[in-house]
């Protein structure tokens, strides 16, 4: 898969994914840095997975507020099936036009996931990954880590509207986020050239220095 790279002169589309696991303060951090790159003059888009377009509203419904799907490889499939409508109607677009783009989660969320966390083989899950993106990787991943039980008592001690099937079934247990968590290092591992850890335990304003600090060689900012 190829990735989008950073011109030296002018300015180009910037794809930034958050990843981490749940708890993990994505949202929160992802609204600090688009604030934080929107005062550098760029034009900055903040999507999530899954969502960020009509059908992958209606998408996030199944997969993250009922019960109703129970097979980690449905699962995948209807992350990706989201994948490619954020892909093709907002994340594309946006690069072309030299903006800045945020995910709130991306393709390897599915990798820890139904991967890692599941046991669907990651072969499997990365030539999903290829179609439903077309070979569309992050220029920069932060991956926001943060210990399994601190990360889901945050989670639970929030509001319980917000709580997903991943936080509160019986098959998404503490192992269960364990491996998902391991995941998330391991994809971190093996491709250091994208990927940035950042300890999430801190206070949030703390762990946005550090978001900032990961991602600020891609704008040049001195």
């Amino acid at each position: 898969m190829q990735s989008i790279e950073v011109g030296s002169t002018l300015p180009r589309g910037v794809f930034i994914t958050l990843e981490g696991p749940d708890g993990a303060g994505k949202s929160s951090q992802q609204r600090l840095l688009v604030d934080r790159l929107a005062a550098t003059g760029r034009e900055v888009v903040a999507t999530r997975e899954p969502g960020g377009t009509e059908l992958g509203e209606r998408i996030r419904g199944i997969l993250l507020e009922t019960a109703t799907v129970r097979d980690p490889i449905v699962d995948a499939l209807l992350f990706n099936a989201a994948r490619r409508a954020l892909v093709d109607e907002v994340i594309r677009p946006a690069l072309a036009r030299a903006a800045v783009v945020v995910c709130d989660r991306f393709a390897d969320s599915t990798l820890a996931y139904q991967g890692y966390g599941a046991g669907v083989p990651i072969a499997d899950l990365e030539s999903l990954a290829d179609v439903a993106t077309a070979g569309l990787r992050p220029t920069r991943t932060v991956l926001l880590d943060l210990d399994v039980d601190d990360g889901l008592a945050r989670r639970r001690g929030g509001p319980q509207a917000e709580l997903t099937r991943f936080e509160t079934s019986d098959e998404h247990d503490r192992e269960f986020h364990e491996r998902v968590r391991n995941g998330f290092l391991a994809l971190a591992a093996a491709d250091p050239g994208r990927w940035r850890i950042v300890d999430a335990s801190g206070p949030p304003d703390q762990v946005a220095v550090a978001v900032w600090d990961a991602v600020r060689d891609l704008f040049e900012v001195g």
